[in-house]
């Protein structure tokens, strides 16, 4: 049975607010860890109307002082749009607060569109692949407190990071990240949700390549997965209706919060919206319980997953709440 978790986009549904996104969160998180989720993940992605967690350290502060066991992190923090220095600072000190329960998920990618990355970065250089690794071996040098020898930071010190450190993922959406992460003996998260053809590719890469480390000894996947779980397959295929619309908004370049059920089973769709719609949802979970438990299962027994972050986008919160009771249920988690 694979580890089950939880990764938290905190929705914006439509005829709500940031702030109760948010408050949300909160909630969803004393949720999940009395239910028995072994981690809780926030991702970072900006100028999206339907999404409230822009500042993952941030949030993450509030999630832990909610909760008391569960594991609470980033998944993840998009390393291009930050200096390393401040993320090494900001989650060491997560960590320094909240020992022994703070994760780190890195990502490459911007989280967002190119005009709202040049105004995170302020400047007009596109980011390059080649930064990305010695980018992450300055965040690394912050928390362990070693450097390369010459390194231009070598005498900087991050002082809530030193001897603070969070545990560390490497997430991906394609071979690259795993490569990476299979190198430095990292565990490895990859986007299964919205990346399910690069999927198996991904994993065999990680796993060819990895390398034992002082953190991890064996290598460790992650896979994050859509699922919208109800008391039939009839009402959780209506319920995901918001999700699959508002995806299909954002591709078409009109983001939005997230709509409602009843909203999405009115619209009309396109022929290139269907398209797009199907290609979003081939690989989610979506039905009562017994069928989103063999899915799950058949997923983790054909990828070999360690675990599996679960992700729910509906529109009411009760519902979000249900859907995750339902899986705790069916996947017989040890409630806390």
């Amino acid at each position: 049975m694979p580890v089950l978790s939880v990764l938290d986009l905190a929705p914006v549904a439509e005829g709500s607010s940031a702030g109760d996104a948010l408050r949300n969160s909160v909630d969803l998180s004393r949720t999940v860890e009395r239910l028995g989720f072994h981690r809780h993940w926030v991702a970072e992605h900006h100028n999206m109307p339907g999404i409230a967690s822009a500042a993952p350290a941030v949030l993450i502060a509030h999630l832990a002082d909610a909760t008391s066991t569960i594991r609470v992190g980033a998944g993840g923090v998009m390393l291009p749009n930050h200096a390393s220095l401040a993320v090494a600072e900001q989650f060491g000190m997560l960590e320094a607060m909240h020992p022994g329960r703070i994760d780190l998920g890195i990502g490459r990618a911007p989280g967002t569109d190119p005009l709202t990355a040049r105004a995170l970065r302020r400047t007009d250089l596109a980011f390059t692949e080649d930064e990305f690794p010695a980018q992450l071996v300055e965040l690394l040098g912050y928390f362990s407190g070693r450097f390369p020898e010459g390194h231009p930071y070598r005498h900087v010190m991050a002082v809530t990071a030193l001897g603070y450190s969070p545990a560390l993922w490497l997430l991906g959406s394609s071979d690259y990240s795993a490569h990476v992460a299979g190198v430095l003996g990292l565990p490895f998260s990859f986007a299964h949700h919205f990346a399910s053809g690069g999927t198996d590719a991904a994993v065999a890469a990680y796993r060819a390549s990895f390398r034992p480390s002082e953190d991890l000894a064996e290598p460790y996947v992650m896979l994050g997965v859509n699922v919208v779980c109800a008391a039939t397959d009839e009402h959780a295929r209506w319920l995901a209706g918001s999700g699959q619309l508002a995806f299909v908004r954002l591709r078409s370049g009109r983001p939005g919060r997230l709509p409602s059920p009843e909203e999405a089973a009115a619209h009309d769709y396109s022929a290139l919206e269907l398209e797009i719609a199907r290609s979003w949802t081939s690989s989610h979970v979506v039905g009562g319980p017994a069928r989103v438990r063999e899915q799950l299962l058949a997923l983790a027994e054909r990828t070999s997953a360690d675990e599996l972050m679960i992700t729910t986008m509906v529109h009411r919160h009760a519902e979000r709440l249900r859907s995750y009771e339902l899986v705790a249920e069916v996947m017989e988690l040890a409630a806390a």
